[in-house]
C-alpha cells in the first residue's frame, strides 16, 4: 500500500538534518542569485520522478545563479586549487519530494573546467556543461559572462551583471524559500537520488540588476522569462558540504 506523501519539511536558514559523513566539500562565492516567478504546472515536467514542484503563495521559481565554485574536494581532502576552482552558472528549479524534503532540481550548469564537468557528468549524472567563462568584479558591480563549449546548443550564452546593495538583516520568507535548500533531487540510472547538503547560513545582499542577456534557462527547455527577475540577490559566499544520498529513495548505503 503507497504511503500518503509527507508534508514539506519547513523552511529554515539554518540546516533542517544532519550531515554526518561527508562526501564532498567546496565553497560558493560571489553568488548573484536571479528567479522568475514560474507557473508549477509549467515545470512539472522537468523534475525528477517522485518530486513536484515546490511552492510560494502558489507559485515556483526559475532561478539562474551565477558564481564562484571555489576548492572543491572530496570527502575529508583538502580542496583542489586549479580543478576544483572555477566559474559556475546554473539554472535550476524548486522541487519537494514525497518525504517532504525540500531541494532544488538543476537543467544546467555550465562550468569552465572539463575535467569537473566530465566526472560530475558520468558520476552523479548531473547536466554539467562545458563553458568559456569569466567573473569580473569592480568596487560594488559584479559581471559574469559564459559561453557553452560542449555538449550543445554550443555558444548557448549567459552575461550578467548586478550591483551589491546592503546587507539584508532579515530575509523575508520568500527569499528563505529561494536560497535555504539543504538538499539536491535527482535521478541516477532512473532511480531518484537526494544528496543532502549543509552550510552556514546564507549572507544576503540585496542587489539591482544591471543586465541580463541569458539563452541558458530556453537551453535548459524552460519557457523565457518575462520581464524583470522578481527577486535578485547577492551574497559572499558560504563553505559547504555534501553528504552521502541520503535514504529513502537514495542509492544504498553503507
Amino acid at each position: 500500500m503507497l504511503l500518503a506523501p509527507a508534508p514539506a519539511e519547513q523552511i529554515t536558514p539554518e540546516p533542517v538534518r544532519e550531515v554526518p559523513h561527508t562526501l564532498l566539500t567546496q565553497s560558493w562565492l560571489d553568488l548573484s542569485f536571479l528567479h522568475w516567478a514560474a507557473d508549477p504546472a509549467d515545470v512539472a515536467p522537468l523534475l525528477p520522478a517522485g518530486t513536484v514542484p515546490d511552492t510560494h503563495d502558489g507559485l515556483t521559481y526559475i532561478g539562474l545563479v551565477a558564481f564562484r565554485m571555489y576548492r572543491v574536494g572530496w570527502f575529508k581532502v583538502p580542496g583542489i586549487p586549479y580543478l576544483g576552482t572555477f566559474p559556475e552558472t546554473n539554472v535550476r528549479l524548486y522541487s519537494v519530494d514525497r518525504y517532504g524534503r525540500r531541494g532544488v532540481v538543476f537543467r544546467s550548469l555550465e562550468a569552465s573546467r572539463l575535467l569537473p564537468v566530465a566526472v560530475a557528468r558520468s558520476a552523479f549524472r548531473l547536466p554539467y556543461m562545458w563553458a568559456r567563462m569569466a567573473i569580473h568584479r569592480d568596487a560594488d558591480t559584479i559581471s559574469y559572462t559564459s559561453s557553452r563549449r560542449w555538449p550543445g546548443p554550443r555558444g548557448a550564452r549567459s552575461r550578467i551583471a548586478v550591483r551589491i546593495g546592503e546587507r539584508i538583516a532579515e530575509p523575508t520568507a520568500l527569499e528563505h524559500f529561494l536560497t535555504a535548500r539543504w538538499g539536491m533531487h535527482n535521478a541516477f540510472f532512473g532511480r531518484p537520488l537526494y544528496l543532502p547538503n549543509t552550510h552556514p547560513r546564507w549572507p544576503l545582499h540585496r542587489a539591482e540588476l544591471l543586465h541580463c542577456e541569458d539563452e541558458l534557462v530556453t537551453a535548459a527547455g524552460l519557457p523565457s522569462p518575462s520581464g524583470p527577475p522578481a527577486s535578485v540577490l547577492y551574497s559572499p559566499g558560504v563553505p559547504v558540504r555534501f553528504g552521502r544520498p541520503a535514504r529513502p529513495a537514495g542509492l544504498p548505503t553503507p
